[in-house]
């Protein structure tokens, strides 16, 4: 390897690492920008049902759709607690 090369690569790897951090500080910036806000209007379960003094239980026993199932699955319902168990995991 040439001299000049030998002179260069610390600059050339500082220049890498720079561009590395960046491209990651960036894409944490995005990720921090894209999460969807919740509507102010939206009711938790908890003011839903008030009168539950324990909570009420998201398990539902009766036949459900397929969709309701996929909407439980997509807002974590199995792991919710009381009272932030979000409201897309009650039939409507």
């Amino acid at each position: 390897m040439s001299n000049t090369g030998i002179k260069y690569r610390p600059i050339a790897w500082a220049a890498l690492a720079v561009l590395l951090a960046a491209g990651a500080a960036q894409s944490a910036a995005s990720l921090k920008d894209t999460r969807p806000a919740l509507p102010s209007d939206t009711r938790t379960a908890e003011q839903l049902f008030a009168d539950a003094p324990d909570g009420v239980d998201p398990v539902v026993t009766g036949p459900v759709s397929a969709a309701f199932k996929q909407r439980q699955e997509a807002a974590n319902c199995d792991s919710a607690v009381w009272p932030k168990i979000p409201t897309v995991c009650y039939p409507d």
